[in-house]
């Protein structure tokens, strides 16, 4: 089958004119806020101009509702909330298209009516019709923008061209606000941190106020420690001005500030303190706006690229590769080995990807996306834009081009294809791209095209049926094997490309080219002798598992694991996350452990719906997976929603009918510290993996180091993970006939972890949530027994300690209810009586009968009348004094005692420190309980007491307190 009857891409579409005028290396792929807004007229950017900017924009979906949102929040009237927050942060790493994102929104503040008419406008527009219910003014009411591009600001040298009088960056944001008005801007220049000043500000303009603020951490980073005083009055100003941009109608802002994870750029001490506080404004006041998906790729690339796409060329472009696609024995040893989704849906694929092989697409949208350095949508489009100039010029001088760009199509003999790829951040360090830029001339192909291992088996091969259709088999093989190099390791810990991914990246739709010359063509590629000398070849395994192919550098330990590190997923590092939490956690008193695992793909409380934590009399404690739940730092409210759920609380028919949820303990993990925990199992995977390469294992120094460093590694994340695990929350009922709550525990000490079921117990006991070992009484029995308990089957009672919160949690279980049973009965306190009210006497603890549903517990007053006469005895009891009563024969044991006893409670409050006569009073209180206690008249005392006093009194108290074993808590006061 040939090509004749087919128009191909470099002819059926046309590529932009700006990637041909500057040879494929577009210099404007990362757009510049301040060249659209601040520029000189002769040197602003082409997307300055909104038309153009309307042009190579494709509206994506997340796009489209960021701009949406923001031109209902200024053109909607008194329906602007419908808009959402006011404060969004465009979402995105290096190269996500943020400042995009912020051009866009400049273009839709300041050119309304330009805008309108692109693609991107109309979609703009139609949603946020959809979300109000009514077209907006074309003019969006003539909004005022107000642009802070902070990247190309200085704290303290203002440009006086645009800044004028200001000095701050309040001041700056005045000047631009009243449009160089100096009364007014001298007017509130004095309220920098003024929230009031600053919504009073925002109104008296009269229409909307559109505010955009680029890269403010360019500012208020390493530039602002020359002047502390400045640096202060800005973060205050920050501070203000995200408090109260939501509460004034028609006015809405976009912050960008790259996540600390995702920038590069080393900070002071003092500089990461302020991105703390920034980032902590942001995330209370704000919301995250994303403003572009890993699916996006392909319509941002195409749109960016070319002026429009021909479909009909798409389509019969596919239509040619469909017989090898259909092929048995391609489909059993390639299509099926490779793992991609791609080649099922191929003619769908080819669609939404044309002029590029869906391969090629995938590798670029679902692994390069996931490599923390690469600068996704930027990179992304310097290697294209690159590659399809570099095969146009190829395809029109005569050479050959493929139909399709596929991954070992592109021409690494092209120098800006190759410094595109090798300064895309796949690769870590300086070393390494060294390393492999020497790789791709000497095993590839160089650039005049005549020389490179793979190369040269093109240029010498001899006469075949396919060498017209498939001149460049080996190079496109060898690049294949290249770019799945550089990234180090791939999703799953792949190394490398398998034989079915470098065979794949060798088809042409040509029926003369079969499955046995792809076998050939790897083959000789991989041959130490002929083929490339640097490529380790790694067996495959099992049943004809393909083997894989690496083009290996000679690395130190170091930059190995720093190129592995990159390639960590996100997936990856939670799942080695979650295993460390649950190899670590023990249930410790609780009679079990569960651990609940994240299920991304389905809502937190779905998760925890169908987990089967609901398990009868059973204290449980629940580990919850870090990947989908925490607590703290703004990320808690799904957590606390799904736990609602999961004990049973909330209204409606989202409300699970559980039983036994009072047992049921979660230790759940820091939000802010499960982000340390996350970047360390990141370095734990990516040791472990490099210790696994075969650069590492056939070095015994460098497998030395790297055994060395896998278990300082592991050392440090276990350390962490238990840190990570800060909170236990459970079901409580404070007062008995109250309503029942989510309680919560933070341990605030390094030493602490709610990974560890003991710790977690003790930490219950001092909350009065559940009983140590061996102090669950007979006394506390009766305390926690409410009068309505009474008269009710001993199997009632039991399931209660396990399902009702207002009951505390029992150490030894159903063993320590038994005792205090007996015990009670032994004291004379209560009795046990049958189901016709006649008592019924036990002898030892193991008689009292909890699955019982005919025995009931009665108050000894209850019991008063009733004669041992037909009384049943399930043994006898002792005549030994005990617990102060004497044991009757033959019935229920008496009890003697000196007047009623009484329950007293009371809560300590701050208030009462305030005044001398309550001081005095509250003192009293305290010698009066001493005396209590001193005479022995306390039978009974539970509680917990927290103080705040000077460091030699409360070191005192303190160690009073350790010295009758109490479970002691003592930390600075902050």
């Amino acid at each position: 089958m040939g090509s004749a009857n087919i128009v191909p891409w470099w002819q059926a579409i046309s590529i932009r004119a700006e990637v041909v005028n500057a040879s494929g290396q577009i210099d404007d792929v990362q757009m510049s806020l301040y060249g659209t807004v601040y520029e000189a007229r002769d040197l602003r950017p082409a997307y300055a101009d909104p038309t153009y900017y309307g042009k190579i924009t494709y509206p994506t979906r997340v796009l489209v509702d960021l701009l949406a949102g923001v031109a209902v929040r200024l053109g909607g009237g008194n329906d602007y909330l419908k808009g959402g927050n006011a404060l969004k942060r465009p979402d995105q790493g290096m190269g996500g298209g943020k400042s995009h994102a912020l051009v866009g929104a400049y273009h839709l503040g300041a050119n309304p009516s330009a805008i309108a008419e692109s693609d991107l406008g109309r979609a703009i527009l139609e949603r946020a019709r959809e979300i109000i219910g009514r077209e907006l003014p074309a003019n969006l009411n003539a909004p005022l923008v107000v642009v802070l591009p902070c990247d190309s600001m200085t704290p303290g040298a203002p440009d006086e061209s645009i800044d004028g009088p200001a000095r701050n960056l309040y001041e700056r944001f005045l000047w631009r606000l009243f449009s160089k008005d100096y009364e007014k801007y001298e007017r509130y220049k004095p309220f920098f941190n003024n929230k009031a000043k600053m919504a009073e500000a925002l109104r008296s303009l009269g229409r909307p106020v559109l505010i955009l603020i680029d890269e403010i951490m360019n500012y208020m980073g390493n530039a602002s420690d020359g002047n502390s005083v400045l640096a202060g009055q800005d973060l205050e100003f920050l501070r203000a001005l995200t408090d109260v941009i939501d509460g004034v109608p028609n006015v809405v802002g976009l912050i960008v500030m790259i996540s600390s994870e995702k920038d590069p750029m080393a900070q002071s001490a003092a500089a990461r303190d302020r991105r703390t506080d920034i980032n902590a404004l942001l995330e209370r006041n704000g919301s995250r706006a994303p403003v572009t998906e890993n699916a996006d790729f392909a319509a941002i690339l195409r749109r960016r690229l070319f002026d429009g796409i021909d479909s009909e060329a798409a389509d019969r472009t596919a239509a040619m590769y469909l017989p090898i696609l259909r092929d048995p024995a391609w489909t059993k040893q390639v299509w099926t080995a490779t793992g991609g989704t791609w080649a099922g849906r191929f003619e769908e694929e080819v669609s939404r990807c044309y002029p590029f092989h869906p391969q090629l697409m995938q590798l670029a949208e679902e692994e390069w996306a996931e490599v923390s350095g690469f600068q996704r949508v930027r990179s992304t489009i310097r290697i294209f834009a690159a590659t399809v100039y570099a095969l146009q010029q190829r395809a029109r001088s005569g050479q050959w081009a493929p139909l399709l760009i596929g991954p070992g199509d592109l021409p690494l003999s092209d120098t800006s294809v190759r410094e595109a790829l090798l300064d895309s951040g796949l690769l870590a360090d300086e070393r390494s791209v060294s390393n492999y830029r020497s790789l791709a001339e000497n095993e590839i192909i160089n650039l005049d095209q005549t020389k490179g291992a793979a190369r040269t088996l093109d240029l010498k091969r001899g006469p075949v049926m396919w060498g017209t259709a498939n001149p460049r088999a080996a190079e496109r093989a060898a690049t294949l094997i290249f770019l799945s190099s550089i990234v180090g390791h791939r999703p799953g810990g792949r190394r490398g490309a398998s034989a079915s991914e470098a065979k794949a990246a060798t088809v042409v739709p040509d029926s003369a080219y079969l499955l046995a010359d792809a076998d050939g063509v790897i083959e000789d590629l991989v041959n130490p002798d002929g083929g490339m000398s640097a490529v380790e070849v790694v067996a495959g395994q099992g049943n004809n598992k393909p083997a894989r192919y690496f083009l290996s550098t000679r690395l130190t330990h170091r930059m190995l694991v720093n190129n592995l590190r990159k390639a960590v997923t996100d997936a990856e590092r939670d799942r080695v996350v979650a295993r460390f939490a649950e190899v670590l956690s023990n249930s410790g008193p609780f009679r079990k452990k569960v651990f609940i695992p994240a299920d991304l793909n389905r809502p937190s409380r779905d998760v925890l719906a169908t987990a089967g934590i609901d398990d009868a009399r059973t204290t449980r404690l629940v580990i919850l997976d870090p990947a989908q739940f925490s607590l703290r730092n703004g990320m808690e409210e799904e957590t606390l929603r799904a736990l609602s759920v999961a004990v049973g609380l909330g209204d409606g028919s989202g409300r699970l009918p559980v039983e036994w949820a009072s047992s049921a303990v979660y230790a759940i993990a820091d939000t802010q510290r499960r982000t340390f925990a996350r970047g360390l199992a990141t370095e734990y995977l990516a040791r472990e993996r490099a210790l696994a390469t075969p650069e590492v294992q056939g070095d015994e120094d460098l497998k030395s180091t790297g055994l060395s460093q896998l278990a300082e590694a592991k050392s440090n994340l276990e350390k962490h993970v238990r840190r990570t695990f800060q909170h236990v929350v459970f079901l409580a009922q404070p007062d008995p006939v109250g309503d029942r709550v989510l309680d919560q525990i933070v341990f605030d000490s390094d030493t602490q972890t709610a990974l560890d079921g003991t710790q977690v117990w003790k930490a219950l006991v001092e909350r009065g949530k559940a009983f140590d070992s061996g102090l669950f009484s007979a006394k506390a029995l009766d305390h926690n027994l409410r009068e309505d308990d009474y008269n009710r089957p001993l199997s009632e009672i039991r399931d209660a300690f396990w399902g009702a919160p207002r009951l505390p949690l029992l150490h030894g279980g159903e063993r320590d209810l038994q005792q205090a049973i007996y015990d009670a009965t032994v004291a004379g306190l209560m009795g046990i009586v049958d189901a016709a009210l006649m008592p019924v006497a036990v002898t030892t603890p193991g008689q009292v009968n909890l699955a019982s549903n005919s025995l009931r517990l009665m108050r000894a007053a209850a019991l008063e009348g009733q004669t041992s006469t037909g009384s049943i005895a399930l043994g006898t009891p002792s005549d030994a004094h005990v617990g102060g009563a004497e044991a009757k024969a033959g019935g229920l044991p008496g009890r003697e005692v000196n007047g009623a006893e009484k329950y007293v409670q009371f809560t300590l409050v701050g208030s009462l420190l305030g005044d001398h006569e309550k001081t005095e009073g509250l003192a009293r209180l305290f010698r009066a309980l001493y005396t209590n206690f001193d005479e022995g008249k306390v039978t009974f005392a539970q509680g917990t007491i927290q103080l705040v006093l000077d460091a030699q009194s409360a070191e005192s108290i303190a160690r009073a307190a350790r010295a009758i074993g109490l479970n002691t808590n003592i930390r600075d006061q902050s």
